[in-house]
């Protein structure tokens, strides 16, 4: 596994260096639709990448920058979606041509014709639909579930996350901070640091994985000072198949929100169910934030200049857990409830001093509260080591193999004010992840084994869109 990821590093070089060769051969002067894009050097993992122009530019800057990364997210994807899904990536490509396309607006339907564009430009044969079941893979498997009428969670609890200001952080203004929860199959992948100046809209700074237009786990900045993150409402069922895709309205929020007024509207205008969350939002050009739990049928919104809201992957409003979600609100061992006590453990310990390096120090939490035992890294902590739960207490990798805290994100007013946020992949609690130790002792999930990864833990790296 060591030497695949060697192999991975050379190739992204070879990728790297290959733009310039490229560029300059047979005499040709490089396309014009790179002009104003760049693709860094890597940064503990992390790649960062600038997108700029219209939205076709933008979508081929983006394939072929990323052509080799978006080829094997496309891999992970078929081998994740047709095994969680039980159907075959014809049916797929059919469901985002004929489900999810008619209701993407023109700018993202540039946008992704673009990136499929910029894959052929590199050799990568993957056509406008593939790349709709890459963006949708979150809410497809809401969309399938719906079909079969099922009321089995659509997707697993991921994420932790929290947003405070006023009187709970230590200047008074916004802090915010998320970590992704995934299978690490996926997780990995999540590696992207975008840049990304539209024509129109706002300048974007956010984390991704190649080949989504939006963030996916949903953690970036815009130029107007507005900051979002989410985490996923648990046990959550419903789709609407006549509503605007989740990964468009997530996008546009994040080009267009101005303020918070503009995100809550953005997200609830054609909203389909699909990957539903409870999102938080900070505006800190107004040291305000807020958070929006948006279901299908019960959507609600608070927002306040004094306070903190965190976000573990339990629904709140009474009348979304009775309608929406088969969620046992009552069972205090379920991961998302320990998590929300923990959460509301430390913010009130903190309360007054909660600045960056405390939303570092939460991310990398391995309190079960519980079972009130501190150094039990679990799927009940804040940084998640599903694969590490007591047996019994892991129907998430039972399901869908060994999974966890990814990577994890932080950022200030200030930063934010700067369009800078910083991001440390792996787990940020300092635990590495072996593949092929895992695989030795599960071989239940030896389906993944031609894609899964270590996930080294990486230091926090700060990332600036200047």
């Amino acid at each position: 596994m060591l030497d695949g990821m060697k192999s991975q590093a050379v190739v992204s070089f070879l990728l790297v260096f290959g733009l310039v060769v490229i560029a300059s051969s047979c005499g040709k002067g490089p396309d014009s639709r790179l002009a104003g894009s760049w693709r860094g050097k890597e940064r503990n993992g992390w790649i960062p990448v600038r997108l700029q122009g219209g939205p076709a530019r933008i979508g081929f800057q983006h394939g072929f920058l990323l052509a080799l990364e978006i080829a094997d997210a496309l891999a992970v994807e078929k081998l994740l979606l047709t095994h969680d899904t039980k159907r075959d990536w014809i049916f797929l490509r059919a469901a985002a041509e004929k489900v999810l396309w008619p209701r993407v607006e023109e700018e993202y339907r540039q946008e992704l014709q673009g990136v499929a564009d910029g894959l052929a430009a590199r050799g990568v044969k993957a056509d406008v639909w593939d790349l709709v079941v890459l963006n949708a893979n979150l809410e497809l498997s809401y969309y399938t579930k719906w079909l079969d009428k099922s009321t089995t969670p659509a997707a697993p609890e991921r994420c932790s996350a929290f947003v405070a200001t006023g009187s709970w952080t230590r200047d008074g203004n916004p802090v915010i901070a998320h970590n992704n929860w995934s299978g690490y199959l996926e997780g990995s992948r999540w590696n992207v640091i975008f840049d990304i100046r539209p024509e129109r809209g706002h300048r974007i700074l956010m984390d991704g994985m190649p080949g989504l237009i939006h963030s996916g786990d949903d953690f970036g900045m815009n130029d107007a000072g507005i900051a979002i993150t989410e985490t996923t409402i648990g046990s959550f069922h419903g789709f609407d198949p006549t509503g605007v895709p989740e990964f468009v309205r997530a996008r546009k929020a994040m080009q267009y929100s101005a303020s918070i007024d503009d995100f809550d509207r953005i997200m609830r205008e054609g909203n389909n169910g699909g990957y539903a969350n409870t999102w938080l939002v900070a505006d800190v050009k107004r040291n305000e934030i807020a958070r929006l739990e948006l279901g299908l049928k019960n959507v609600t919104l608070a927002r306040t200049k004094d306070g903190v809201f965190v976000g573990a992957n339990f629904p709140i409003d009474p009348k979304l857990i009775a309608e929406e979600t088969d969620f046992p609100a009552n069972d205090p061992g379920r991961s998302a409830c320990a998590r929300r006590t923990r959460w509301d453990q430390l913010v009130a310990e903190f309360k007054g001093r909660i600045d960056l390096e405390t939303a570092k120090r939460f991310l990398a939490d391995h309190e079960d509260a519980f079972e009130k035992k501190a150094g039990a890294p679990s799927e009940r902590t804040l940084c998640g080591h599903v694969e590490l739960s007591p047996r019994g207490m892991k129907p998430w990798q039972d399901e869908f193999g060994p999974a966890g805290t990814v990577q994890a994100k932080a950022a200030d007013a200030g930063m934010v004010e700067r369009m800078e946020l910083d991001a440390a992949m792996g787990h940020p609690c300092g635990l590495d992840f072996s593949a092929a130790e895992h695989l030795a002792h599960h071989p239940e999930y030896a389906w993944q084994k031609p894609l899964l990864r270590d996930l080294p833990s990486r230091p926090w790296t700060r990332f600036a869109a200047p």
